[in-house]
């Protein structure tokens, strides 16, 4: 199956300004975000992109539009269910204000009992199982198009790359808090026909490793890498 690069759009205003964004309108990259992305390319550079899959929401679009600028053969498909999760009522509040709401605790400790308030809420196991959704079809169009070694481009949001992660490494997401994104870093995982591999999470570095090797330790059998595994050459 193919290794998917999921990436955080970079920092947004809402994240300097300290609100809980969701599907807020406005929300842009901030001055360092744009920065941020402007470097995508060079990061990306020596990964055979197949395709890529942004969410819908302009935070999302304006991260990878240096990278689209860089390759103009690499075909961008907008899906919703990789967009921000629905926060209902919480969208727009600041984080500071939301940290004395009996459900903050609910989020941080037991998220899969969690469904934020209002008629536009969603639980976050909703928000996980369409998230998942979307990369076991895109997985399976990707491998189908371009074939079971392709790489291919996500880009999406903390919560859903986190609640992404916690699925390919087996965990409940009552463990997802556990995991971290920062802006516009790189989460790789690997597919295969028996299980996921995790193989950056939050990369704010160099990604030549994740190009494909002709001795590629997790191949088709699914094994691990007794060891760890060499790394890039």
């Amino acid at each position: 199956m193919p290794t998917l690069i999921l990436i955080r759009h970079g920092r947004s205003t809402a994240n300097t300004s300290g609100v809980l964004a969701g599907w807020a309108p406005g929300v842009t990259l901030d001055g360092r975000g744009l920065a941020q992305a402007a470097g995508l390319p060079a990061r990306l550079a020596e990964l055979p992109l197949a395709t890529a899959v942004c969410s819908p929401l302009p935070r999302c679009q304006e991260t990878l539009a240096p990278l689209v600028a860089a390759r103009p053969d690499l075909r961008v498909h907008t899906d919703e269910r990789i967009g921000e999760c629905h926060y209902g009522d919480w969208t727009g509040r600041k984080l500071a204000e939301l940290a004395g709401e009996p459900m903050m605790e609910v989020v941080q400790r037991h998220p899969s009992a969690a469904e934020f308030p209002g008629p536009d809420g969603e639980t976050m196991r909703g928000m996980q199982n369409r998230a998942v959704d979307a990369v076991r079809d895109w997985n399976a169009r990707v491998a189908a198009e371009h074939g079971e070694d392709a790489l291919y481009v996500m880009c999406s949001h903390g919560d859903i790359i986190k609640s992404l992660v916690a699925d390919a490494l087996g965990m409940h997401l009552d463990l997802f808090q556990r995991i971290s994104v920062e802006p516009c870093s790189v989460t790789a995982i690997r597919y295969t026909r028996l299980r996921p591999f995790l193989l950056r999470l939050g990369d704010t570095g160099d990604l030549a490793g994740l190009a494909p090797r002709p001795d590629e330790e997790q191949g088709a059998s699914g094994d691990a890498a007794v060891g760890g595994g060499a790394g890039a050459p």
